[in-house]
């Protein structure tokens, strides 16, 4: 939570948190399938139930001042933003989600209230047809990694579940820049991922992107603040 709360401090219009299921079926806020790496326990999320996954202590790993940190469950993750306007949720589904599974997380993030708030992304084609299926309103993104062919699989697949967003990795755009305009051509938004230097801002600035993820919401914050001045310039800091 420390994280969320410190995006939302730095002014981003969007924190992106990571999505895994526990045994029972609840969103625990983790990146990896196993705690090993950014928790000091060990197994695999997905076999421990809710409980046990928030008892999982994640602030050790990367600094001592964030000792005791807990993994937040999305419950945890959505109600904070509910109650701090100005900070939206760009949430990732990592893994295969069913029609029910991805219903459940939708009926989480409709009970905050964050419904409209809220972008699902997922790389994963079954995930995002299951969160069409289980809501015809839901706001989607397509996330892309440079190995996925423009014309073949990300425009199409887009289309078909009516992606609010595709979120393609930098090098992809940087290949081929012409995917910004079409894929504002087709109705989509477009998040690019993942830039963390000035320069790399500048060429995502000229490419007319929606969105910037990065892991310096502050400093991009300023930079865009710096260069393009007031109000809240676009594109979106998440």
């Amino acid at each position: 939570m420390p994280a969320v709360e410190g995006a939302w401090r730095a002014g981003a219009n969007l924190v992106e948190v990571d999505l895994r299921l526990s045994s029972d079926g609840i969103g625990v806020v983790i990146h990896d399938a196993t705690a090993d790496r950014t928790t000091t326990a060990s197994g695999e999320v997905g076999r421990m139930s809710a409980t046990e996954a928030a008892q999982l202590e994640a602030g050790s790993p990367f600094s001592p001042t964030f000792a005791g940190t807990r993994v937040p469950l999305l419950a945890d993750v959505v109600a904070f933003l509910a109650d701090h306007p100005g900070t939206d949720l760009l949430l990732e589904l990592k893994g295969d989600y069913t029609t029910e599974q991805a219903a459940g997380v939708l009926s989480t993030i409709a009970a905050s209230g964050m419904a409209d708030r809220t972008v699902l992304q997922t790389f994963w084609p079954q995930t995002i047809r299951s969160l069409r299926a289980a809501d015809s309103q839901a706001h989607l993104g397509l996330l892309v990694g440079s190995h996925v062919a423009p014309n073949e699989v990300m425009l199409p697949l887009s289309a078909e579940v009516g992606a609010f967003a595709c979120n393609p990795r930098y090098d992809l755009i940087a290949a081929d820049p012409t995917l910004v305009d079409r894929l504002h051509a087709a109705g989509m938004q477009v998040y690019v991922w993942t830039l963390n230097e000035p320069e790399q801002w500048a060429e995502a600035l000229a490419w007319g992107v929606d969105g910037i993820i990065t892991d310096r919401p502050d400093r991009l914050a300023g930079w865009l603040t710096a260069t393009l001045g007031q109000p809240r310039p676009a594109p979106a800091v998440v």
